[in-house]
């Protein structure tokens, strides 16, 4: 799963920030920190950031938002992903022509584009205990869509056990003890991949409250992500 011929390095900054503020990355092991670190910089050389409304996208943004993928992407093989080559990074929420709507974030698979309000990215991502986390929420959206186009191994794992989690979902006494348990937010109902978004935000946020309450549902996200 991790055999890179030549690591790629973060510059001295960027690495320093890594190591005081992802979380994830401060768990690893010595070895598993150095793929991360290589993960981390090819996804930043790989995807274009774009920046609107006179956004200015530090280096350290940018190890934020390639670090929230990166995790997700931990256990898989092939980790890059062709649903989107760009991340589009407004200071707010953002005005859609699509939907008329403000959002905070979406992914938007014919423009192959990723994007995010900074203000709430950086919420979710720094607030412990809230399981809001915009980069995996919208992350998981393009991997997904990922796992249902391709047919590299970790992209079919990944979207059998999206079916799994889903089938879960279907049945009418797991949806009422779900709807009774109050765990989940109730936008987390209103359709399969907002349901899988939202479980795998849990996974990564408080993991043991997942596996308290939907254990059957840890498993599964825990065998869909490769995670041991």
């Amino acid at each position: 799963m991790h055999f890179y011929l030549v690591k790629k390095k973060l510059a001295k900054k960027k690495k320093e920030f890594l190591v005081e503020n992802v979380r994830f990355y401060k768990k690893l092991d010595e070895k598993q920190k150095v793929y991360f670190e290589h993960r981390l910089t090819k996804f930043i050389r790989t995807y274009d950031f774009v920046e609107r409304d006179n956004f200015e996208l530090i280096p350290e943004a940018k190890v934020l938002i390639a670090a929230s993928y990166v995790k997700l992407t931990f256990g898989m093989r092939k980790y890059r992903t062709t649903t989107f080559d760009k991340i589009i990074v407004y200071p707010t929420s953002f005005y859609s022509s699509i939907t008329k709507q403000y959002h905070k974030g979406e992914f938007n698979p014919k423009l192959k584009s990723i994007v995010f309000s900074w203000e709430d990215f950086l919420l979710g991502d720094m607030v412990l205990n809230d399981n809001l986390n915009l980069g995996i929420h919208e992350f998981s959206h393009a991997l997904t869509f990922h796992g249902r186009k391709l047919k590299d191994v970790s992209a079919r794992i990944y979207y059998r056990l999206f079916e799994e989690i889903t089938s879960f979902m279907d049945d009418k006494a797991n949806a009422e003890r779900i709807k009774l348990s109050g765990y989940f937010r109730a936008y987390a109902l209103t359709n399969k991949l907002e349901f899988v978004a939202v479980i795998m935000k849990h996974f990564f946020k408080t993991p043991e409250d997942l596996q308290q309450q939907f254990l059957q549902l840890y498993k599964k996200n825990q065998l869909m992500l490769n995670f041991k």
